[in-house]
């Protein structure tokens, strides 16, 4: 197996949070993805944060075309490794 992971970059928590839940509904993810604030350099306000959906694929099943497309629904995107 290896370590792969995904990352998908989200404009804010509430769209982080509500995404979180559809990707586990949508693609019968075997664990909740890891959801983390990344805030923009030099930036102390959470207003100026973006929020990251970290999700691990060690069998590599995730299509990252469809994960790219989904994170679009949430005005995000993916992240290429």
């Amino acid at each position: 197996m290896s370590d792969v992971r995904h990352v998908l970059v989200l404009p804010d928590r509430e769209a982080a949070e509500k995404a979180a839940e559809a990707l586990g509904e949508r693609f019968r993810l075997d664990e909740e993805p890891q959801l983390v604030r990344d805030a923009l350099a030099g930036e102390d306000d959470a207003e100026d944060a973006q929020w990251l959906l970290v999700l691990r694929d060690e069998a590599g099943r995730l299509d990252p075309a469809e994960l790219d497309a989904f994170a679009g629904e949430w005005e995000g995107w993916r992240e290429e490794p």
